[in-house]
């Protein structure tokens, strides 16, 4: 029998979505490079070894206030960070772009959202790419998700993804990926005018 939380989760809901937190930073740390593609192997012990990289951080740092929330993605440990304007901090493990030439660091912020969003290649992802189509409409075959956060940088964002094995990973083009619940659960707390920064 489950015990109903104050805010309405299970106790077994509570349970396996932490297992799955501490599980997505593990395969962060190590899969990278080479090694991108399937993995299988027992997580508890990498969970243990690598949760030290995968932290709660101080928005202090890196803002100067918290007006309209802030987000920082931090790359190397492919985590993104929010902070609301009251200051409740909400950590989500990412994917993160599969090179440093494809990876954009620095300050902007979110100019639009967008709820089922339609995708089309950039002109170079089709250059590397040509077999890819050049529209993908709202559904389960669009590479972002159920929900976009559209970023001040022209083709960047932050969005979901229905491929979770990218989660954790250098698998990206150039955007920030999230599991689709927790883009979903972003979305809902920014606005346009939210701080971004990706260091």
């Amino acid at each position: 029998m489950t015990h109903d939380f104050k805010n309405g989760f299970s106790r077994r809901a509570f349970i396996a979505g932490g297992a799955s937190l501490l599980a997505a930073p593990a395969i962060a740390q190590d899969v990278n490079g080479a090694g991108t593609v399937e993995v299988e192997r027992d997580l508890s012990q990498a969970v243990r070894r690598n949760i030290s990289s995968f932290r709660m951080l101080e928005w202090q740092p890196y803002f100067s206030d918290l007006n309209k929330g802030a987000i920082l993605v931090d790359i190397d440990s492919r985590a993104l960070h929010f902070w609301s304007e009251d200051g409740t901090y909400n950590l989500y493990p990412s994917s993160v772009p599969l090179t440093e030439d494809l990876t954009r660091r620095g300050r902007t912020s979110v100019v639009r959202k967008v709820e089922g969003p339609e995708w089309r290649p950039t002109p170079s992802m089709k250059k590397r790419n040509p077999e890819w189509p050049d529209y993908v409409g709202p559904g389960p075959d669009n590479p972002l998700g159920t929900h976009a956060l559209y970023l001040g940088w022209t083709y960047y964002r932050i969005h979901g993804t229905h491929d979770t094995r990218k989660i954790g990973r250098r698998s990206s083009n150039g955007c920030i990926g999230l599991y689709n619940e927790h883009i979903a659960q972003l979305y809902g707390m920014t606005s346009v005018g939210t701080q971004v920064l990706l260091i």
